[in-house]
């Protein structure tokens, strides 16, 4: 007789510790459901001390108008950082739930560098990205470069040791490519044309797309010595449409044609 009271009161002790639970988790389930916890806003915040340029709530709204789901308790903190960075000029975002129906956001924009191929950008950190170019700054005059995909930061490297090169000459490279050959080519702001010849090392770039320094410095440092008096024995008045630097010993020049010579005009 003892043992079966003692199996009925652990029977009905269990039952009632189950009966709790299920009582709890519907009064929990009841109360997550409740419109107080539907998302009602979005907040959006800079990364760091800066302020979002790029970034504004009407692209944000959207970009997630019918795919942001669930409410404060059930929203998927990762799948809607992931949503959150598909939107244009997002480089990285975080998400926190704040109580009790919001959704802190802090976003990290991409920097442009460099304008990419056809319709894409470079931004600081050698990355491609897709966003809207008119929403560059009028004033705000990006390189032209160009490459193979995945030579992004080998691109963004080459074009920086030329530009070091040339700014004792107070020139700017403004463009810069890479041919599927990897050949590359390179325009001045003066508006010379250079040839620059094929990268082995851009072959077989590591993980990072980035390899050693520029195989033809030698031939670059020699047009650069010799710009100051090429341009002093043409004289200004000679225009030089591009500069062929793949000779071992020297490079050649391809030059304008010279303006036509106007004839006077017959007097009547």
């Amino acid at each position: 007789m003892w043992n079966e009271a003692r199996t009925i009161n652990l029977i009905a002790n269990a039952l009632t510790a189950l009966a709790i639970l299920l009582l709890a988790i519907t009064t929990v389930g009841w109360l997550v459901q409740r419109p107080a916890f539907q998302l009602s806003a979005i907040e959006l915040e800079a990364g760091g001390d800066g302020e979002l340029r790029y970034v504004s709530e009407a692209a944000v709204r959207a970009a997630t108008a019918g795919r942001l789901q669930g409410n404060f308790f059930t929203v998927d903190l990762d799948a809607t950082r992931e949503l959150f960075e598909t939107v244009p000029w997002v480089r990285r975002a975080s998400v926190r739930r704040v109580w009790p129906n919001i959704l802190r956001v802090q976003i990290e924009e991409h920097q442009p560098f460099a304008l990419w191929n056809e319709n894409q950008m470079i931004n600081t950190w050698g990355e491609a990205f897709t966003a809207n170019q008119g929403e560059l700054d009028d004033d705000q005059a990006l390189p032209q470069l160009a490459g193979p995909e995945g030579t992004e930061r080998l691109v963004v490297q080459r074009y920086a040791e030329l530009a070091r090169w040339f700014e004792p000459l107070g020139l700017q490279v403004q463009s810069i490519a890479l041919s599927p050959r990897y050949a590359w080519q390179s325009s001045l702001s003066n508006g010379l044309l250079l040839n620059l010849g094929r990268d082995p090392g851009a072959e077989a770039p590591n993980p990072q797309g980035v390899t050693g320094a520029l195989p033809f410095a030698a031939r670059i440092r020699r047009f650069v010595q010799a710009w100051p008096v090429v341009q002093k024995q043409l004289g200004a008045e000679t225009g030089i449409l591009q500069a062929d630097l793949r000779y071992p010993n020297g490079f050649a020049l391809t030059l304008a044609d010279p303006p036509a010579t106007q004839q006077p005009k017959n007097k009547r």
